[in-house]
């Protein structure tokens, strides 16, 4: 008799998030395959007896190769067992979910995608501002910024188009990338005094987040210091964020300056 796979989305990193259908899923399973950023709080939900591995996948670097991680669900299913494929956010989020659940279902198994909270949505909240506002934006764009170069077939991001929408931009995966990216919207014609900020190990103890504009943004960076996983999220909405986060950060820019 053949298994089953939960596509299971994590969330951001707080395990307080994680929805009740996930706890469930993840108390169910057999086998757990856990992605790099997901918080270890959320394996207490797990059996005693199950047997948990490990499957890194963070951008650049170093991870195990998707094509044995499909093969590892497949062959746990067929072998009669629970396996929860636990990713970090939503799976169908920059979580390679749709490849998952293709190639399962191709090779007859049973698969079920149960969503978490996205990292984008949480880093947006945590500091108050919104995705979407009536008096802003009239909607918002979710992109990643760590897309293969067109030299291994796939087409790199069109940032001037997506500057021309005028929504909000939440780039995931866009830290390594971001000297670029800031060039890319500025020659799109986005002011540089376009509000943006940065949120980094969103939804964890190590969240920081520092609010700059668009022609600071590089700048910004390195004087925090700040370093992957992070969220860019580049809008308007951004003037929405808590007053404690503007002036930690303006504290913060005061104080490079007089030191």
């Amino acid at each position: 008799m053949s298994g089953k796979v939960y596509l299971v989305g994590a969330g951001p990193g707080d395990p307080e998030l994680l929805t009740l259908k996930a706890a469930r899923a993840i108390a169910r399973a057999d086998v757990l395959l856990v992605d790099d950023l997901v918080n270890d709080a959320i394996l207490e939900h797990a059996r005693a007896d199950a047997r948990i591995v490990h499957v890194g996948k963070r951008g650049g670097c170093t991870s195990t190769p998707q094509a044995f991680i499909e093969k590892l669900m497949i062959n746990e299913a067929r072998g009669g067992h629970t396996v929860v494929r636990l990713k970090g956010g939503d799976p169908m989020i920059f979580g390679r979910g749709g490849e998952e659940r293709a190639h399962l279902m191709a090779e007859g198994i049973e698969v079920e995608v149960i969503n978490g909270i996205t990292s984008g949505l949480l880093a947006a909240t945590s500091i108050g501002v919104p995705l979407t506002h009536r008096d802003d934006t009239h909607g918002v764009i979710l992109v990643t910024g760590h897309g293969k170069s067109a030299e291994d077939g796939e087409a790199r991001v069109d940032w001037r188009a997506l500057a021309a929408t005028g929504m909000t931009l939440v780039i995931y995966m866009g830290m390594a990338k971001s000297e670029f990216i800031q060039s890319e919207l500025l020659a799109a014609g986005l002011s540089a005094r376009l509000p943006v900020a940065i949120v980094t190990s969103a939804g964890t103890e190590a969240q920081r987040a520092v609010v700059t504009d668009l022609g600071s943004m590089i700048d910004s960076i390195a004087e925090h210091r700040l370093k992957s996983p992070g969220i860019i999220i580049v809008g308007d909405v951004v003037r929405h964020a808590d007053a404690a986060v503007l002036e930690s950060t303006a504290q913060d820019a005061l104080a490079r300056r007089v030191g």
